[in-house]
C-alpha cells in the first residue's frame, strides 16, 4: 500500500513536471509541423478502423439489448432515444478513449521506451535538441487534435449501428428512428460528451510519454512500462469521465 501511494505521488509529480516543460517549450521556435502531421496520421488515420469497429459494435449491441428488453413492456419505440443519448453523452467518448488509450498509449510508450533504452534520447540531447519539443509536443498536440475528431466519428457510427439493428432486427421504421434521434439529442447533450475528449486526449498522450521517457533497464522494462501506461491511462479516463460528467451536470443545473 505504501509503495502504491509513493508511486502514485511520483506519477503525479512527473506528469506535472512534464506539463511544465511542454508549456515552456511549446511556443518557442522552431515548430515541427512535419512531425505533427506524421503523428496525426499515426494516431488518427491508423486508429480509424479500430474506432469504427468499436463504435458500430457498441451501437448495435445497445440497440439489440434495449430492444429485446423493452419489447416485453411495449417500450421498443424508446430504443432510438436511449441508444443515441447514451452514445453521445457517455459511451461514445468513454469506450472510444479506452480503446485509444490501449492503442495510442501503448504505441507512444513502447516507441519512446525503445528510444530511451537505446540512448537515442540522450543522443538528441547531445545534438542540442530538446526531446520534449522533438518527441513529446508533436504527440500531445496530435492527440489533442485528432482524438476529438475520432470521437465525433465514433458517435455517428455508433448511432448508425443502432439504426441498423433497429431496422433489421427490431423492425422499426428508419425514418422514425432518425427522427427520434434528432428530436432527442440537443447541443447540450452533444457537448457534454464531446468536451470530455480533449481532457482524455491529453491524459492518454502525457501518460504514454511519461512512462516512455522514464524507462530504466532493457527491453523487458519497455514491456513493463507499456503495461503500466495502458492501465494508468484507462484508469485516468474512467476517473476523469466521472468527475467531468458531474462537473457538466452541475454546470447544466446552474444554467
Amino acid at each position: 500500500m505504501k509503495n502504491s501511494i509513493t508511486n502514485f505521488i511520483r506519477l503525479l509529480g512527473g506528469l506535472t513536471i512534464l506539463v511544465r516543460q511542454i508549456f515552456r517549450e511549446l511556443f518557442v521556435p522552431p515548430y515541427n509541423f512535419g512531425l505533427l502531421m506524421d503523428q496525426m496520421y499515426q494516431i488518427g488515420i491508423r486508429s480509424g478502423p479500430l474506432v469504427f469497429v468499436t463504435s458500430i459494435s457498441t451501437g448495435m449491441v445497445m440497440a439489440l439489448q434495449f430492444g429485446l428488453g423493452l419489447e416485453k413492456f411495449g417500450g421498443k419505440l424508446y430504443v432510438p432515444k436511449i441508444v443515441s443519448l447514451s452514445i453521445v453523452r457517455e459511451l461514445g467518448p468513454a469506450f472510444t478513449c479506452l480503446v485509444l488509450a490501449a492503442r495510442i498509449g501503448a504505441g507512444i510508450t513502447s516507441e519512446l521506451g525503445s528510444m530511451t533504452v537505446t540512448q537515442q534520447i540522450d543522443a538528441i540531447r547531445a545534438l542540442g535538441t530538446s526531446p520534449i519539443k522533438k518527441i513529446v509536443i508533436p504527440r500531445v498536440l496530435a492527440a489533442l487534435i485528432v482524438i476529438p475528431i475520432l470521437i465525433a466519428f465514433a458517435n455517428m457510427i455508433g448511432i448508425m449501428g443502432g439504426l441498423i439493428v433497429g431496422v433489421n432486427d427490431l423492425r422499426l421504421d428508419p425514418l422514425f428512428y432518425v427522427q427520434k434521434v434528432f428530436a432527442t439529442i440537443t447541443l447540450k447533450d452533444y457537448f457534454a460528451g464531446f468536451c470530455k475528449t480533449p481532457v482524455f486526449a491529453v491524459l492518454i498522450a502525457l501518460t504514454g510519454c511519461y512512462y516512455g521517457l522514464n524507462v530504466k533497464g532493457g527491453t523487458q522494462a519497455v514491456g513493463n512500462a507499456t503495461t503500466r501506461s495502458v492501465v494508468v491511462s484507462c484508469i485516468f479516463v474512467l476517473i476523469g469521465d466521472y468527475f467531468l460528467t458531474k462537473l457538466f451536470w452541475v454546470f447544466e443545473q446552474w444554467l
